[in-house]
């Protein structure tokens, strides 16, 4: 079979020409910083100047995880990271 309406490379070329990809928009905030547009600064946990995210209880509440993890790893009987790697610098 024969393809009756074919397609040039050139005209192919004309409809795609639009499908090129654009640059990520990066906004720079008070603080200086760089993010994504419309997306919450990970750094400042801000958004369009507004306290979204409290950076600072998150990292304790992060600390308090690992701190119990480790002790419940510790009373399981189980190696936990710290020993690990202080075997292996042994």
């Amino acid at each position: 079979m024969v393809v009756r309406m074919r397609v040039n490379r050139s005209k192919t070329g004309k409809r795609r020409s639009h499908h090129g990809l654009s640059a990520a928009r990066v906004t720079t905030d008070t603080a200086g910083s760089n993010h994504l547009r419309h997306r919450v600064n990970l750094e400042t946990g801000m958004y369009r100047g507004r306290v979204v995210i409290d950076i600072v209880a998150a990292k304790k509440r992060e600390q308090r995880r690992a701190a119990r993890k480790q002790r419940d790893l510790r009373e399981s009987g189980q190696a936990t990271n710290e020993e690990t790697t202080e075997t292996k610098a042994k």
